[in-house]
């Protein structure tokens, strides 16, 4: 049975990264939503621009690191993440990514003096390569989104937040294979309302609610390089079932309008990812019950370059 991260070990988490991430900043704000004002955590102003640093650095202050190091496969922003905290903390890193993670966050992991490969395909062909190279060398595997080490870190970011005055009913959050989400699901332990929100062309979490654990889907779309996980990690799909929480779907032109919001409205530079979470309020996916007090969690800040 998979192992669930609960609030001891969030709290854990967030005393052992402390000297290591941003505590990121909380604004309440009427920009976004006509006649509707939001509270939003901005965890693209975190080191590496998105959450997941805060994983990354949980995993390796509490397992032993090998001599050959640490292995990541991912869309990106993970991969950087854990380059990141590997160079901080003297460890090897070897990366993986596909081709469509795109120029800025290949070049932030570049950045870092990891081992970077770049392979044809999607997310799942770089964790092929990255487990082989595993068995081959002895390198710890960093899950992007499915490890409990990785959870209880993202989970922090939802701690930080009720610490910081979360003031929401129902708190929004974008998915692609479940970590960040998981994290808030475990932090929470439904004592706010949790809803999911992924890409029409990446609905991996919806389809493992209507298929089962092991569904997989095909991804695409503007945020496949940040939420295209053909399978839902197990502890988001356990936890999810274990609190009710449903996903809504939103198209890519949400996504890019929601995207352009937040430069219009809060001078936010984001990538698709980052913007998804917002998408389902400007579309109308999602209606908020009057008086329903909400906030959104914007997650990623490596777009491509040119942003308008």
């Amino acid at each position: 049975m998979t192992q669930l991260p609960g609030q001891d070990d969030i709290r854990a988490a967030a005393a052992l990264i402390a000297p290591h991430v941003h505590r990121t900043p909380v604004m309440q704000t009427d920009m976004l939503t006509e006649g509707m004002s939001l509270q939003v955590k901005l965890e693209n102003t975190q080191k590496t621009g998105v959450f997941k640093v805060r994983g990354a650095f949980y995993t390796l202050l509490t397992q032993p690191v090998p001599e050959a190091g640490v292995v990541a496969a991912s869309g990106g922003n993970h991969g950087a993440s854990v380059a990141f905290a590997a160079r901080a903390l003297g460890h090897r890193a070897r990366i993986y990514v596909p081709e469509i993670a795109g120029p800025a966050k290949i070049g932030l992991i570049r950045e870092t003096g990891a081992d970077l490969e770049v392979v044809p395909g999607a997310y799942a062909d770089a964790l092929k390569l990255a487990r082989a190279f595993e068995a081959e060398t002895g390198a710890m595997q960093v899950h992007a989104y499915d490890g409990f080490g990785t959870v209880a870190g993202q989970g922090t970011c939802t701690l930080e937040w009720e610490e910081q005055g979360l003031d929401a009913d129902t708190v929004i959050i974008a998915v692609g294979g479940g970590g960040l989400i998981a994290g808030a699901m475990a932090w929470l332990q439904g004592r706010r309302k949790v809803i999911a929100v992924e890409p029409e062309l990446a609905p991996t979490l919806w389809t493992a609610l209507r298929d089962g654990p092991d569904a997989e889907v095909e991804v695409g779309g503007i945020a496949a390089n940040a939420l295209g996980a053909r399978r839902i990690g197990t502890i988001c799909y356990d936890l999810a079932r274990q609190f009710g929480v449903e996903s809504l779907l939103v198209t890519d032109e949400a996504i890019a309008e929601a995207q352009d919001a937040l430069w219009r409205g809060l001078r936010q530079v984001v990538e698709p990812a980052g913007a998804t979470a917002l998408a389902v309020l400007r579309s109308g996916v999602y209606r908020p019950e009057p008086g329903e007090k909400v906030a959104v969690l914007v997650c990623g800040a490596n777009p491509a370059p040119a942003v308008a």
